[in-house]
């Protein structure tokens, strides 16, 4: 009842005794569990994403420009975790309240249809927003390398959206039709059903496992380069912000091996015991029970991948919820015009920003090629993080304003030179 292609396989009148085997071993126990993590990852998740009083940063109410994709894609991630957490939500509450509807799938050639249906449309809602949410983080992953490569702009998330619902949705499709050929009666009839089926399943988390740290640690590298060459020093400040960069890398990481990886364990124990030609025999009782303790850690962690990815995004946001959004920007707006005049140390950083663009603007290597300075590419990746480049560039400590005031006035001393 969570993110596993053996959702569809249960659909299967004649499903496989490995399927049956994990199926059936406690599945009321197993259902409240599912149910239990997926309402605590929903309510939490929501609560993550919505708009707060105070913003989860830190200086939220003055805003700076900033790429939109890179938050686009966070809370896309976000949505499509919450429709997969209300899909379990829903097919667990069936299964322990209809016990009458799951008995109806168990009947080959039976005359109502509506079983079968519900248990095939649940697990396909399940399995596409799971899917979507993977070929999302891959997507971050890639963009982010390419903000700082100064490749990407927001035009970007046009093309973002259509790999990521085009392909999900694919091989959702696709992945179904080969198990379900030529009708649902015959599936799991041979290893020539299943296979494509749960390629098409673990291909995008096996991608996000595998490919982006590799993007993850080449976008570091690529910062390090990029925090140097903003005013040809690498400071206090800026070890800190690439260092709160790494941390925030790896923890989507932490989060994505944590939840996801149990499946890939589980899913290798079952095949091996499809193998089998009895999976009771008693040697085998050492994988058996494995592939059970990993059957209930991803009932566990799988719904809450959604929260554990809005901590590892956002960090905590509290639950300071702010519910009047218009007027929350009216406000944000209207602080952002005037806090240059009521707030002298946002002024003075302001006008030390203004300085640093002006400089950049001077030099061409400092200018994205869709138009966006080196700063908007740096706040993409250390958005959320306590040690952003809002917290670098405007600070209410005053430490680092003295720091800050220097600096500006070092640059404004070299721009009328």
């Amino acid at each position: 009842m969570m993110a596993s292609p053996r959702l569809e396989t249960f659909c299967c009148p004649n499903r496989d005794a490995s399927t049956e085997f994990v199926i059936t071993f406690q599945p009321l126990f197993f259902g409240a569990i599912c149910i239990g993590s997926a309402t605590l990852s929903l309510i939490f998740s929501i609560l993550q994403i919505l708009p707060k009083r105070r913003g989860y940063r830190r200086l939220g109410q003055y805003p700076l420009p900033k790429p939109a994709s890179s938050s686009r894609i966070l809370f896309i991630i976000s949505i499509c975790d919450i429709l997969g957490c209300a899909g379990i939500i829903v097919r667990s509450s069936i299964w322990l309240g209809l016990p009458n509807l799951v008995r109806g799938i168990n009947v080959a050639n039976n005359s109502d249809m509506w079983p079968e249906v519900f248990c095939v449309g649940s697990a396909m809602w399940i399995q596409l927003f799971f899917s979507a949410s993977f070929w999302w983080t891959f997507c971050y992953a890639v963009d982010v390398f390419l903000v700082v490569r100064r490749s990407a702009g927001i035009s970007t998330i046009i093309l973002y959206h259509m790999i990521t619902w085009g392909l999900a949705v694919l091989l959702c499709v696709e992945g179904v039709a080969m198990l379900y050929y030529t009708s649902i009666s015959s599936c799991e009839n041979g290893l020539q059903h299943a296979i494509p089926h749960y390629i098409t399943t673990y291909a995008p988390l096996m991608l996000v496992l595998i490919v982006n740290p590799t993007l993850f640690a080449r976008t570091v590298s690529a910062v390090t380069a990029l925090l140097k060459g903003r005013q040809g020093i690498y400071t206090k400040n800026e070890r800190r912000l690439g260092t709160e960069i790494k941390i925030r890398f790896f923890k989507i990481m932490l989060v994505f091996f944590i939840c996801w990886l149990p499946n890939i364990i589980n899913e290798s124990l079952l095949f091996y015991l499809e193998m089998q030609t009895d999976i009771k025999a008693s040697d085998l009782k050492n994988i058996r029970n494995t592939a059970l303790i990993t059957w209930f850690i991803m009932g566990i962690l799988n719904p809450m991948s959604g929260f554990l990815n809005t901590l590892a995004f956002h960090g905590w946001t509290g639950f300071d919820v702010d519910c009047s959004l218009q007027r929350r920007r009216e406000l944000a707006w209207d602080s952002a015009s005037t806090s240059a005049a009521n707030n002298p140390i946002v002024g003075s950083t302001l006008l030390y920003q203004s300085h640093v663009q002006e400089a950049k603007n001077m030099t061409s290597k400092n200018i994205k090629g869709n138009g966006q300075p080196a700063s908007d590419a740096i706040s993409v990746l250390s958005e959320g993080s306590e040690s952003s480049t809002i917290e670098i560039d405007i600070s209410t400590e005053h430490q680092d304003y003295e720091d800050i005031d220097a600096d500006g006035e070092s640059l404004g001393s070299s721009a009328r030179h």
